[in-house]
């Protein structure tokens, strides 16, 4: 016979549960948050402007200038999120801070850079067939087009450095490409989201809200790219969306990171050889 459990004859309550109270979201700061996260970028995308005017790389032709554009861009970088979290409070799970799975996320963001290469390539053929195909463009004109408005990479780096200068070379596909994009890039679309989803947590808390937020952070980020062309635009949203939708997926920043790092090391070793497969085409076409 079961008896209930006591103590000196009484019975021992049960304790109750009481339901968490939900701590109230400051909008204030956290549109400051957003602000600030958004005045970034236009601030970028205008610095990346003047620089193209003037036509000379963003990140300069030497080691020495290269290093200190790096560290000026991720001084700058910090000191703005610096001040956006300080506003906002964001946590390390606002932020998709949480390292997950051990070694993983390492094959995770190198197989995920090889499927967005893929997944980009075939889209972009498929603008091109449907292109073609409504006759919108014959395929002498598409590939004037192509080669007219190709990504102006060179606004970006100095092509001949990196074919002639190692360590510049090196630089580029290291710390350029892992930090200075794809830690740096990859961390601002997590604070905009997280911006996103506290201002409005009942569209874009869900997963779906998450999929839509990180389409937004595509397109934002993209427009950030007008200074290399309408090309490179479309290429840098499709991006965009695919390393938001990893983040989505994982609930970390991290297997974007690495495989933001991983497209754009790729991407930046093989531009030496692809310029100068461009300029043989362009010779070939005539002028």
């Amino acid at each position: 016979m079961n008896t209930p459990n006591t103590t000196f004859g009484a019975q021992t309550p049960i304790p109750v549960e009481h339901p968490t109270i939900p701590v109230p979201v400051n909008r204030r700061r956290w549109w400051i948050h957003l602000a600030l996260v958004c005045g970034y970028l236009i601030i970028a995308g205008a610095v990346g402007w003047g620089r193209n005017s003037n036509h000379s790389p963003a990140l300069t032709h030497t080691v020495s200038g290269l290093l200190l554009v790096c560290m000026l861009e991720l001084l700058f970088f910090a000191l703005v999120m610096s001040l956006a979290l300080i506003s906002s409070g964001a946590s390390r799970d606002d932020l998709f801070l949480r390292w997950r799975g051990g070694f993983l996320p390492v094959p995770l963001g190198i197989g995920y850079s090889i499927a967005l290469r893929i997944a980009v390539a075939i889209t972009m053929m498929m603008v091109a067939f449907i292109a073609i195909v409504s006759r919108v463009m014959s395929p002498q004109s598409l590939h004037q087009f192509s080669l007219a408005h190709r990504p102006e990479v060179e606004v970006m780096v100095d092509v001949s450095a990196m074919r002639h200068n190692p360590f510049y070379f090196w630089i580029v596909l290291t710390l350029v490409s892992f930090v200075v994009a794809g830690l740096r890039e990859e961390f601002w679309r997590a604070a905009f989201f997280s911006g996103l989803r506290n201002l409005w947590p009942q569209r874009f808390s869900s997963r779906g809200g998450q999929i839509l937020a990180m389409a937004v952070a595509a397109i934002i980020f993209g427009m950030g790219h007008l200074a290399m062309g309408p090309v490179a635009v479309v290429l840098a949203s499709l991006l965009g969306f695919g390393l938001g939708a990893i983040i989505v997926m994982h609930q970390s920043i991290w297997p974007a990171v690495i495989a933001h790092g991983v497209f754009d090391a790729t991407s930046l070793a093989l531009l030496p050889w692809v310029q100068e497969l461009l300029r043989n085409a362009q010779h070939a076409l005539g002028p």
